[in-house]
């Protein structure tokens, strides 16, 4: 027998079978032809369901290398010649560090495959048991084990700064979105992840409903095309409604411009899926075949490539679109983003689109390196998006990304070592012009500490085609690394085994029975914890909570003195003439408020009006609710929240294992609190802006009646005498529906807390359960891997999660 059997079934955990491989002349050659046959090799299921899961996955593994092997030698794939170097690692020609990286990820991966088996047959076990309370109660933590995290990463960048090149070359995917056309651009949300089901290229359209459809169509028609002040041609918002009506409804709209007609289902006969408000897929075998499906749902007209065959544009419908790649590690657990602009006039594409910003970790934003400072659109995206991803969101990363940092002027009278030498000293000084700049954003200070920005210099097209710069100078490495962190799979491996050990421990602790009344005393111990640990939690948030309170008190009283004079610089701009801004006020008051342009800042005057309240809460909320990932929420006082103490480990060490199980219950409720705070303080930071605006929807539908001469003033007056009226009450309202918000969630965190440790605590230890299977060779297993998972010390997890004692270890070892 050689030793790469040996070697492969002691790895997997399966020496015990190593003589029936021997016996039966099991060889390298042979041990891949294994199927079926498995069945006479090892003749416990458990086993075996564990050696066709890693045999598979040993295949895989090795088909992907072997396949990166091919790529390297030729040059015809369309994923350029960068995907077969950084694939090609069997060639070991990776570093010591990331060879260490590669084969620890590979690892993990078999182990968590082991045990996500393990704990499948243990789920399909308890089923076939007594229906049981206990058995319900572990049914419920099985299934709950199977969550998964996905990091967002949002891209932004006007249309020409090469977003759509940057997503293709941080993935290796040359032809997947399309590219190189400056008079088409993105018009909805892309989301890009990973293909876990297949090896296909997919794409999921999401459409706005016939309703929303409805609405803007009325917008364009009321507001925009029948006033004669917007048809002018530099009028963007005249331009932007002819523009998306031509593409949907090509000239028929100029025939009958009217919503009954242009809603009629005669016009969608290509598109069904948008008349039953369902979503439609494609599927391709190559990026390039489903990017020319793409073009029509996704840009703006063109006479570029594909573009030239469309007859009819449907991007006016789209939501969102989904692309998914298959084979890509960088996307496992990330979803890249490509986002237009600043939001959408669309009131449902809007929506998604503040959902989006909200809930990315990361955010891209991508300009041409000669025009990173001087240019407007990058950085007035920054500031007015700040509070959805800083104190109203989850932005822990602000990336400012430089493309086309390959070009450089006069490059033709240099040599390659000057061009080079000339690349490095301009991306070196766009480096610092950029960080220079974004210290001048006072405004988004206090929503981002100053090292979570970052400025890189990237070329995607050196990268692919390696003719000046080497890979690693061109920095997409570097944003490759970062999403390989971002990935994080150790932490998601730990958090798993961690769960299932847990469980395990409290099924074997079941099976042991009553150790002398001791599960009583324990019971008593952990309540009295209980009890003083949520104190400990309740006076962490009532000191938040005051000093909220005391914030939007002093906010009140600034907004009230302040009304009248952002009131007069909003409705009075200065350099915008009465006509201009006469339009811009009727699509205001038109759209609850806002307005949103296409190209160019948008206008807000709920936002106006909520100012000064925000401002007196910013740091006082980003002390309370972090986006750092080293920073707790409420000071820390829920991390700190522990009922398992030390002392009780030692005193009751006959209930170990139960006491096992509760740890891992606290860490998992902590976690599960962490992801509650972090959506439920995006709510409780919208909702000054959304009282005022809700406050302000009267005198919007008042406003809108304005019609004819005069009727720019009258709005003004309308607007003016509203606010006014509201004075005494508009902003105290906002200050009570944030603290009312706050108190909610303080409440929620109290409730989880105790309810979910009491009903723990009852079903580990006041339950006595010999129905329950036996685990026990199960838990040495998983308390292996999870002692080797912690000792990996590479995942902030590992700090809170001390791992099993030696108690515990030499206890699931030892006999019942």
């Amino acid at each position: 027998m050689d030793d790469f059997v040996k070697t492969k079934l002691t790895e997997w955990g399966l020496s015990d079978w190593i003589e029936n491989f021997q016996d039966q002349g099991i060889n390298e050659e042979s041990f891949y032809l294994i199927n079926d046959d498995i069945d006479k090799l090892i003749t416990k299921l458990g086993p075996s369901l564990i050696f066709k899961k890693r045999l598979k996955s040993l295949k895989e593994h090795e088909e992907t290398a072997d396949s990166a092997q091919v790529l390297a030698n030729s040059n015809t794939r369309d994923k350029g010649k960068r995907k077969s170097e950084s694939q090609g690692e069997s060639s070991g020609c990776l570093s010591p560090t990331k060879k260490r990286r590669r084969d620890s990820t590979y690892s993990e991966k078999c182990m968590l495959s082991e045990v996500r088996n393990m704990m499948a047959c243990i789920r399909n076990k308890v089923l076939q048991g007594e229906k049981t309370k206990f058995n319900a109660f572990l049914e419920e933590k099985i299934c709950d084990l199977k969550k998964e995290k996905r990091e967002l990463v949002g891209v932004f960048g006007r249309t020409g700064a090469g977003k759509s090149s940057l997503i293709n070359a941080v993935i290796e995917e040359k032809d997947l979105l399309p590219s190189g056309d400056l008079t088409a651009c993105t018009t909805v949300i892309i989301k890009v992840e990973a293909n876990k089901q297949n090896k296909k290229y997919e794409a999921e359209i999401e459409f706005i409903t016939k309703e929303e459809l409805k609405q803007e169509l009325w917008y364009l028609l009321t507001f925009i095309l029948n006033d004669e002040d917007c048809k002018v041609e530099d009028d963007d918002d005249y331009n932007d409604a002819v523009e998306m009506l031509s593409a949907l409804y090509g000239e028929e709209w100029r025939k009958n411009p009217s919503v009954e007609h242009l809603m009629n289902d005669k016009h969608f006969r290509e598109i069904p899926e948008f008349i039953v408000s369902k979503k439609k897929a494609l599927t391709c075998e190559s990026a390039k075949e489903l990017s020319a499906k793409l073009v029509k749902y996704t840009k703006s007209s063109s006479e570029d490539g594909d573009a030239k065959e469309v007859k009819r544009w449907f991007w006016p419908l789209v939501k969102c679109v989904t692309v998914r790649v298959p084979n890509n590690d960088l996307l496992q657990n990330v979803t890249l983003v490509d986002l237009p602009g600043n939001g959408d006039r669309n009131k449902g594409r809007d929506k998604m689109w503040k959902g989006v910003v909200q809930s990315c970790s990361t955010v891209w934003i991508v300009t041409d390196i000669n025009r990173a400072v001087s240019e407007k659109e990058p950085w007035e995206i920054l500031k007015s998006a700040r509070s959805l991803m800083g104190n109203g969101g989850q932005c822990q990363h602000i990336h400012f990304i430089c493309t086309k940092s390959d070009v450089i002027e006069d490059s033709d009278d240099l040599s390659v070592a000057g061009v080079c030498a000339a690349i490095f000293k301009r991306n070196s000084w766009a480096k610092e012009e950029v960080k220079r700049e974004f210290g001048k954003l006072k405004g988004v200070q206090t929503h981002f500490s100053g090292d979570c920005f970052k400025v890189f210099t990237v070329s995607s097209k050196e990268f692919l085609q390696e003719k000046r710069l080497g890979p690693d100078e061109t920095e997409v490495p570097k944003l490759q690394e970062f999403l390989q962190e971002l990935n994080d799979f150790h932490s998601e491996t730990l958090k798993y085994v961690s769960g299932a050990y847990g469980i395990l421990s409290l099924i074997q602790g079941a099976g042991c029975g009553e150790v002398a009344g001791v599960k009583e005393y324990l019971c008593t111990d952990l309540e009295d914890n209980l009890v003083c640990e949520l104190s400990k939690v309740s006076e962490a948030m009532e000191e938040s909570y005051r000093a909220f309170n005391k914030c939007l008190m002093e906010g009140v009283e600034k907004s009230n003195s302040s009304r009248e004079s952002d009131l007069k610089s909003f409705l009075y701009p200065r350099r915008v003439t009465g006509s201009a801004f006469h339009r811009r006020l009727k699509c205001i008051v038109a759209n609850n408020g806002i307005h949103k342009p296409r190209k160019g800042k948008q206008q807000n005057l709920n936002e106006k009006l909520a100012s000064k309240l925000m401002e007196s809460i910013d740091e006082e909320f980003r002390k309370t609710f972090p986006n750092e990932s080293k920073c707790e929420p409420f000071n820390g006082a829920i991390s700190s929240f522990s009922l398992v103490t030390g002392t009780l480990v030692e005193k009751y060490k006959g209930v170990q294992l139960q006491l096992e199980f509760l740890r891992t219950e606290e860490e998992k409720i902590k976690a599960q609190l962490d992801k509650t705070i972090r959506e439920r303080k995006k709510e409780i930071y919208s909702s000054l802006t959304t009282t005022i605006e809700e406050n302000m929807q009267k005198c919007y539908e008042d406003a809108q009646q304005c019609k004819g001469p005069g009727s720019l003033n009258a709005m003004r007056d309308i607007i003016e005498q509203h606010v006014c009226a509201k004075k005494v009450g508009m902003f105290e309202e906002a200050r009570d529906a944030m603290i009312s918000n706050l108190q909610k969630l303080m409440d929620a965190i109290q409730k989880t807390l105790r309810e979910t440790m009491l009903r723990s605590i009852e079903l580990s230890l006041k339950t006595d359960d010999q129905s329950v299977p036996d685990v026990k060779e199960e838990l040495e297993t998983v308390t292996k891997y999870y002692q080797e998972l912690i000792d990996e010390g590479t995942s902030p997890v590992s700090a809170d999660q001390p791992g099993p004692s030696s108690a515990q270890v030499s206890l699931s070892k030892s006999d019942d």
